[in-house]
């Protein structure tokens, strides 16, 4: 075997260690990729992408990635501002803007988004009531969006939405919900019915006075409310009787009296 090694000439020896040392310092980042370089434990900057060339031995790259990542917020449960227990999940979209101060500033900003998403998510769930939860979701997505913002902002990553996905409430509440509901129905429906009532009874009036004024009209009303009885497949028998008969029939009785 040493025999082997001796007859090798140097130059090959000289090749190949020249091309391990070429694979070792040669890196290729892609376009949605940043490498962060460390040079002897001291930060140089990030490159990419593409291809650049590092110092063997010396230099140390972490790739870091700069595209949105979709992180799905676990249930959490949070008893709101009226003392209501709920559950809500929701999910947070964030990338990446500066590589250095997510590899330098925080161990792994993954984590640590999704922790400060959880936290922040169970604080303003108890700072709002179940109404404001249910009624002004996207104004409660643009608060969490912002102070989630304001916390990760020193590791470079930038939160861009927030969105509370689902809420599920106890069952003794969706029942008084159901009850409360369904009691706002009926009391719609009263009002519309005295509405109705109201306006009716103004027409009547208006109808009145104008048939006091005309005697004719009365007539016409009472000819149209006999064709109305006497349809069809009506056994009805109507005897029309002239107005004006009742009248003289009214005045020479009183005359008599």
């Amino acid at each position: 075997m040493e025999g082997l090694l001796t007859n090798i000439p140097i130059y090959i020896v000289a090749a190949l260690v020249l091309v391990w040392l070429l694979r070792a310092s040669l890196r290729i980042v892609k376009e949605y990729e940043r490498g962060v370089i460390f040079r002897l434990g001291r930060v140089t900057g990030a490159k990419g992408p593409g291809l650049f060339w590092l110092i063997p031995f010396i230099d140390q790259m972490r790739p870091v990635d700069l595209r949105v990542v979709t992180l799905d917020v676990p249930t959490q449960e949070a008893i709101t501002k009226d003392n209501v227990t709920v559950k809500v999940n929701a999910v947070c979209y964030f990338r990446v803007l500066s590589p250095q101060d997510a590899v330098i500033n925080v161990a792994n900003y993954l984590l640590a988004t999704q922790q400060i998403a959880q936290t922040t998510l169970r604080s303003v769930l108890g700072q709002s009531e179940l109404d404001e939860l249910l009624s002004e979701r996207d104004q409660i997505n643009q608060q969490l969006q912002q102070i989630i913002d304001e916390q990760t902002e020193p590791w470079g990553v930038k939160v861009s939405v927030v969105e509370v996905k689902d809420v599920e409430l106890p069952q003794s509440m969706q029942r008084a919900m159901a009850r409360q509901a369904e009691a706002e129905r009926e009391k719609r429906a009263k009002i519309i019915h005295a509405e109705g009532e109201l306006q009716a009874s103004e027409k009547l009036a208006e109808a009145a006075g104008v048939m006091a004024t005309q005697a004719g009209s009365l007539q016409l009303r009472y000819l149209q409310t006999l064709s109305e009885i006497s349809a069809e497949h009506n056994s009805t028998i109507i005897f029309p009787l002239p107005i004006e008969l009742m009248e003289a029939l009214m005045n020479r009785t009183g005359s008599s009296s």
